[in-house]
C-alpha cells in the first residue's frame, strides 16, 4: 500500500528527512509564537475560542468561532457577551453580562491618593451573567462564588465566524480524527520535495 512512499523515503537521504523535519517544526513553532503574540496583544489568555454548547443560541451556534479582547482599563457593560473560566474547569464559558457591581478598593493609610486609575476599577469590578438560552444566571456556575471577579474573565467578544469551530469539536469528539489530521500532516511534510 505505502511501498511507493518508502521507497521514495529511503531516496530522500538523511539530511533530506532531518530538513523537512525542521521545516515541520519551524512552521509549528510559528504558529505558537502567533498564538502566543495574540494573547499578547488582546491582553487575553486564549483570544479565540470555540462556542461549545446552545446556551447562547441565537447570538451564538455551537461551533462558531469568537475572536476575544480583554482591555484592561475598559468596563464591562450589561449586554457584553464575555468568556469566563472558573478555577477548577478548563471548559471557558460563553455568556452575555447581565449586571455589573463595582467593589470599591480598600486604602491602606498609606495611599493617601483620592484619584483611581482606570485600571484599578476595572480590577474590582464584578459581574453576573446569564446564557441567552438559559432560564437562570450563572450563579450556580461559579462554585461558591457570589460575583465573577476580572481574574475569571479570558474576554469580551469581538467578533465571530460562524460553524468554523465545527473542525475543533469533531477532533475533541473523535481524537482518532485529530491524530488521523497531524499524522497526515507530518508524513506530507517529510515527503514533500522541494
Amino acid at each position: 500500500m505505502f511501498t511507493e512512499e518508502l521507497k521514495a523515503f529511503k531516496r530522500l537521504g538523511f539530511r533530506h528527512v532531518l530538513l523537512q523535519v525542521l521545516n515541520f517544526a519551524s512552521v509549528i513553532a510559528s504558529g505558537l509564537m502567533i498564538w502566543k503574540g495574540l494573547g499578547v496583544i488582546t491582553n487575553s489568555e486564549s483570544p479565540i475560542v470555540v462556542v461549545l454548547s446552545g446556551s447562547m443560541e441565537p447570538a451564538f451556534y455551537r461551533g462558531d468561532l469568537l475572536f476575544l479582547t480583554n482591555p484592561a482599563k475598559e468596563l464591562y457593560k450589561t449586554g457584553d457577551i464575555t468568556v469566563y473560566k472558573i478555577p477548577g474547569a478548563d471548559i471557558p464559558i460563553v455568556h452575555r453580562v447581565l449586571e455589573t457591581h463595582e467593589v470599591k478598593p480598600k486604602r491602606s493609610s498609606k495611599s493617601k491618593s483620592k484619584t483611581q486609575d482606570a485600571s484599578d476599577v476595572a480590577a474590582n469590578q464584578r459581574l453576573l451573567t446569564k446564557g441567552d438560552n438559559n432560564y437562570v444566571d450563572d450563579i450556580e456556575l461559579y462554585q461558591g462564588l457570589e460575583w465573577l471577579e476580572r481574574k475569571h474573565i479570558v474576554g469580551k467578544v469581538r467578533g465571530f465566524l460562524p460553524y468554523v469551530g465545527y473542525v475543533t469539536i469533531a477532533m475533541n469528539d473523535f481524537p482518532q480524527l485529530k491524530y488521523a489530521l497531524l499524522g497526515g500532516l507530518g508524513l506530507l511534510a517529510l515527503l514533500q520535495r522541494e
